[in-house]
């Protein structure tokens, strides 16, 4: 629970920071911030490879930090899909995510981790025959 409030706190921080970073006088921004964790340990993942596509063209990719947070800037306005790929772990695609002009956009993304199959030689191949 004490992991669930704390999470909680670093999303509304992350919120509150960047609205207050988006005041008058910036011109136009748009942002969109996340945070990336493990769905069953809820632990942060770092190093996760996270690209926005606007109408199926590649605009930028970052990865996530230590802390599993990552951040887009100066977003063009539009509806995007956003991928996130990490090695061992399944992919997870985010479509028609809306961004709008002087907004800011916060996600939290929980990857799956993948099974591990060992691969057992055949029954059917029997002393090499």
């Amino acid at each position: 629970m004490k992991q669930k409030s704390l999470l909680l706190a670093f999303c509304l921080l992350g919120f509150v920071v960047a609205k207050a970073n988006n005041g008058p006088g910036d011109g136009k921004k748009d942002e969109l911030n996340g945070i990336v964790v493990h769905s069953e340990t809820k632990k942060p993942l770092k190093d996760v490879s996270v690209t926005a596509y606007l109408v199926s063209k590649k605009e930028k990719i970052v990865l996530s930090d230590d802390e599993g947070g990552f951040s887009f800037d100066e977003l063009k306005p539009g509806t995007y899909k956003f991928v996130f790929e990490k090695s061992g772990f399944k992919k997870i695609t985010k479509e028609k995510v809306v961004i709008k002009t002087d907004e800011t956009f916060l996600m939290k993304i929980e990857m799956i981790e993948m099974s591990n199959f060992e691969i057992m030689p055949s029954p059917f191949n029997v002393g090499g025959l």
